[in-house]
């Protein structure tokens, strides 16, 4: 009978530790999140996270690919809803909720990744952006599609209020990073709804 080889055990858990890694960027932003902290927080050392995840900003990207795996769905599921005003409701309610879970750290990572960076990090930067941007034209495109069906009114611009939604998501998620509660984020949603138009 062969002998079967056993290999030899992994030390760490690779999916925890992109996962520990995700919350620490998350939390302090790409530039905020040095490699001492990322180690320490994915418990492996610095060869082995080079060695599994590559450097630093393929770390992040990587860390970007999970946390929208478990957000996105959010915005997709909003952009189904029948109504304009329920795509809006949705996706801001839903957000002021995730950017204040209190076993992730607040705020949204797409925003606190890279709010201010210096000229290395400008790829993480310029990355961050053009998702944010690829957002604010699905939602666009909805609000067309809405005026199409009769849903919005025909001088509505949809352009303009796409901005504006998604200016409004970031603000909370900036506010929420900076100790806004839920509550108070959900009155700001209140707000924009009590202005939609009729």
């Amino acid at each position: 009978m062969k002998e079967r080889k056993i290999g030899r055990p992994r030390t760490f858990d690779a999916d925890n530790a992109l996962e520990k890694a995700m919350k620490v960027f998350w939390e302090k932003g790409y530039e905020g999140s040095s490699l001492p902290e990322l180690t320490e927080a994915m418990g492996m050392n610095r060869p082995s996270l080079y060695a599994v995840f590559g450097n630093k900003e393929n770390l992040f990207r990587l860390a970007l690919e999970r946390y929208g795996a478990t957000h996105d769905p959010l915005f997709d599921a909003a952009l189904e809803l029948k109504t304009a005003h329920a795509v809006v409701e949705h996706f801001l309610r839903g957000n002021a909720d995730a950017q204040t879970e209190e076993e992730a750290p607040h705020g949204c990572l797409v925003i606190n990744g890279a709010l201010v960076c210096s000229d290395d990090a400008l790829p993480i930067r310029n990355s961050l952006i053009e998702r944010r941007a690829a957002a604010e034209v699905r939602l666009r495109e909805r609000f067309e599609r809405a005026k199409v069906e009769g849903d919005l009114p025909a001088d509505f611009c949809a352009s303009q209020m796409a901005r504006y939604v998604m200016t409004v998501s970031n603000g909370m998620a900036v506010q929420a990073a900076a100790g806004a509660t839920r509550k108070q984020l959900q009155e700001v949603v209140d707000q924009v709804l009590r202005g939609w138009p009729a």
